[in-house]
């Protein structure tokens, strides 16, 4: 097509697409030079949203698909401390098949042997057990439960016990025969928490061993396998419905593991909003991209309009380049969070149920592609509004003149974009007004630098001139017609406080982990242990570690079955919705009760009871439980123990130090409130000079076997390693959000530069004709990018470090305790990372010959 032609036709009625596609076809580069700060920033936004995505679907459909086998049945009752009474089992008989089990701790040796213990989770099934899935041993035979005399043993108990299938092993008084190494236990996710490697036994077994005495706490597990027209919701509610007061802790086969399902609902959100969060500061670098690729077209543009074609002509062609790259980052995007899943579920295989190899999920990759598709959509709508509105002739002075057309329009597609995205990610939310909060407060952010931006620019006009030329050329860089200073203000802030921000996390986690916790945390618990037993209990202590310090409390388990004034209390099982900072209220808790205030707990209201009180029942509560419920001092209180109901009125709030792990209690009862009922002690051995010694740990575990078969003991160490391993998964997954997050600031960082830099050519050539030299062009540059830097640090710090203490005391619920050293070396290599970049975009301008510009201008 002629020159003459396009301008006749376009005279008379415009481009039509087929016309604008030819010539987007051959302007377009197909290694898409320009264009890729755009392929960049999208491909990293897009990826992120789709692994996330992908992810999360993918744990919760294995929930969904695993949820009878995790719960080993349809519905699952279970019982704290005690069996259920003929009336109960004789309503689970007639719901469906019923399979009983029981699990307890318990303590594991080997007959004849040194006398070596292992602490143990104990788990008694029945014949019909499992009602679903299939439990496999190590030599690959699928076997259900043991008969009286066997055990199957986790690989723990083998390695730690030196043991193997065929050998004896002895639990309290029984002696069973361990047929096989356990493989694949279909029910172990739905178990919770493990305090130890699991021993299977029968329940004929579980008699034989003596464990059960009145106050061990033992958990009894009623599951049933409904028919194939029964709802489990229906007959779980059926059975609150016919025992209110029983103390019953139902679940079904959809809520197999509430805790785990919210933690994965919780934390798929946090990291779609991290990497939504991401993606909207990738936006700005495909805003600037856009800016910088219609700039380098100048001169085509002016010429397309010249020859008649319109602002709306001019939208098309570059409408129809830019929504190809688009599409090219979208689907590389999808591609490469699909290919990531596996590996992201490899990292995390202990902490969620994630299925082998890839998995697709259509409704995250769509959603991830179509926010894709708004954020280019949106970010380069203004540059591309910019480039229709503005005339021919202006297009070509612009570089001495840069264009003032208007904004409202641009305002507006911005606003409109934004406001789309936005209320897809909060409809999507399981937690809508969480996710507003958090992309209100990434707006925020951005907004706050964005004004920040547009002060440093008013603030450099008006600074007094320095007299050294350098510093005077700087300052007026930050200020001039055309200046980027707003883009590099948010792209230097976001980047520099994403580096504080994760320093600030990591720095604070470690110190509450690795510093804290072996300080302060015990080196055993001790379980069921007999009040009678307790001199007998201090006797193997104090003989092999005579400066160990016991402490010991009475235990029991029960749960909250009513709360409020005493003439309108609330039952849980009413409850349309448990508070989430009313966790008390799921299931059962320990119990206690003491005559003083336990260690480590502040009285925040009320009295405590003096000793030997007799009055009325009083229990102390959780001041954070009190809060979720809206519980008053006078309020009551009524607990399920045995499933006989016990009242109590609130006489004070406590503040909890969660941090000591000893014993911490959210309901604390005056002593005559439950000292009646059956009880064992609970105890802690802290073993002062004598921790860490293989000889000390092995005589007190195998001296607290023989004196005390009925108790159990918990070795703290393990459990904290085991804890840091799962907090290590979850940092990893979002240390990997965030370092998306990180490299989407950094690739707005170059767009600002690349923006830039047809302003910086044209300026290294006058002042290349007037003398200057290399040497002096790159100090312009690096100390243009310094001043930003440098004032910028100290914002950075601040947004950085308020991220870093949200995360740090209202995600992880952790003490603040950030490693300052490390935070302050790693902005500087934030500073460091900043000066690289401008040198490398520099480079370019540097190499810039005054000749062959001034024959381009």
């Amino acid at each position: 097509m002629t020159a003459t032609a396009l301008a006749g036709d376009t005279r008379k009625r415009g481009l039509g697409w087929g016309t604008a596609w030819t010539l987007a076809r051959r302007g377009l580069d197909w290694k898409f030079r320009g264009l890729r700060l755009l392929v960049v920033c999208l491909v990293l936004g897009v990826a992120a949203l789709a692994a996330i995505g992908t992810l999360t679907d993918a744990v919760r459909g294995e929930l969904d698909q695993r949820g009878q086998a995790m719960l080993g049945g349809d519905v699952e009752v279970e019982l704290a401390g005690r069996q259920a009474f003929a009336p109960e089992q004789a309503a689970f008989t007639r719901a469906g098949t019923l399979s009983i089990g029981a699990r307890m701790r318990a303590m594991a040796t080997v007959p004849g042997a040194d006398g070596t213990a292992v602490p143990i989770e104990l788990k008694a099934v029945d014949g019909a057990w499992p009602l679903y899935g299939r439990f496999t041993l190590a030599d690959g035979r699928a076997v259900g439960a043991p008969d009286a005399t066997t055990a199957w043993i986790a690989p723990g108990v083998a390695q730690r016990l030196g043991v193997s299938t065929g050998q004896p092993l002895k639990i309290g008084s029984a002696t069973f025969r361990i047929g096989g190494v356990i493989a694949d236990e279909p029910d172990r996710l739905g178990e919770g928490f493990g305090l130890g490697p699991t021993v299977i036994i029968s329940r004929a077994g579980l008699d034989a061993t003596d464990l059960v005495q009145p106050g061990a706490m033992a958990r009894w597990k009623y599951r049933l396998r409904l028919p194939p027209t029964a709802q489990p919701q229906a007959v779980a509610d059926a059975l609150t419905r016919q025992f209110p007061n029983a103390g019953l802790e139902l679940r079904t086969r959809d809520k197999a593991s509430p805790g785990l399902d919210r933690f994965v609902s919780r934390m798929g959100q946090f990291l779609a909003l991290v990497a939504l969060a991401a993606l909207l500061i990738a936006g700005i670098g495909i805003g600037n991209g856009v800016a910088s690729y219609l700039e380098a077209r100048r001169g085509a543009i002016a010429t397309l309009k010249i020859l008649g074609a319109t602002g709306a002509d001019i939208a098309r062609i570059y409408l129809l380049q830019l929504g190809l790259a688009t599409l090219l980052a979208i689907g590389l995007g999808l591609a490469l969070g699909v290919a990531a899943t596996p590996l992201i579920g490899l990292a995390l295989k202990d902490l969620l149920p994630i299925p082998a190899g890839l998995v697709l999920a259509p409704g995250a990759l769509a959603l991830a592609a179509l926010q894709g598709a708004l954020i280019a959509a949106t970010f380069a709508a203004p540059p591309l509004l910019r480039a229709r509105a503005v005339p021919a002739m202006a297009l070509m002075r612009g570089r001495l003149v840069p264009p003032r057309d208007g904004w409202r329009s641009r305002a507006l597609a911005m606003g409109i974009g934004l406001t789309t995205i936005a209320a897809i990610a909060v409809a999507g939310a399981e937690q809508p007004w969480l996710a507003a909060g958090f992309l209100a407060a990434a707006g925020g952010v951005l907004a706050l630098l964005a004004a920040l931006g547009w002060a440093l620019v008013w603030l450099a006009a008006r600074l007094p001139r320095p007299r050294h030329p350098i510093a005077r050329m700087a300052l007026a860089n930050l200020h001039r017609p055309g200046a980027q200073t707003g883009a590099l203000v948010t792209a230097l802030g976001f980047g520099m406080a994403a580096f504080v921000l994760l320093a600030g996390v990591q720095t604070s986690l470690d110190a509450n982990i690795a510093a804290r916790v072996p300080q302060q945390a015990p080196d055993y618990f001790v379980l069921d242990v007999p009040p009678a037993g307790l001199p007998a209990f201090e006797r193997v202590v104090r003989g092999v570690a005579p400066a160990a310090r016991i402490r010991t409390v009475p235990a029991m388990r029960g749960t909250i079955v009513a709360f409020g004034p005493a003439d309108h209390m609330i039952r849980v099982a009413d409850l349309v919705r448990i508070p989430d900072d009313a966790w008390a209220l799921r299931g059962d808790r320990g119990l206690t009760f003491a005559d003083a205030l336990p260690e480590g707990n502040v009285l925040t209201a009320g009295r405590w009871w003096p000793a030997g009180y007799r009055g009325e029942p009083l229990v102390s509560v959780d001041e954070k439980l009190a809060q979720a419920i809206h519980l008053k001092l006078g309020d009551r209180i009524t607990v399920s123990l045995l499933g006989v109901e016990r009242s109590a009125r609130v006489a004070s709030f406590r503040r909890i130090d969660w941090d000591s792990y000893g014993f911490n209690y959210v309901l604390v009862f005056s002593p005559n409130a439950l000292a009646d009922a059956p009880y064992n002690l609970a105890a802690t051995i802290e073993l002062g000079k004598a921790q860490g010694n293989p000889a000390v740990s092995r005589a007190i575990l195998s001296g607290l076997v023989r004196a005390l078969p009925s108790s159990s003991v918990i070795e703290v160490g393990p459990v904290l390693a085991q804890a840091r391993s799962l907090l290590g998964q979850m940092a990893v997954a979002i240390f990997a959000a965030a370092s998306v997050a990180i490299l989407a600031g950094m690739a707005v960082l170059a767009g600002a530069i690349a923006a830039a830099r047809a302003q910086r050519h044209y300026d290294a050539v006058v002042l290349r004709v007037l003398g200057a030299g290399s040497g002096q062009l790159l100090v312009l540059v690096l100390a243009e990018q310094a001043l930003l830097a440098v004032l910028l640090a100290g914002v950075a710090l601040g947004l950085g470090t308020a991220g870093a203490w949200a995360v740090v005391t209202q995600l992880f619920d952790f003490a603040w305790l950030p490693g300052w050293g490390t935070i302050l070396a790693v902005l500087g290599g934030a500073l460091a990372v900043v000066m690289a970049m401008a040198l490398g975009g520099s480079l370019g301008v540097l190499r810039t010959r005054p000749a062959q510009a001034l024959r381009e201008l």
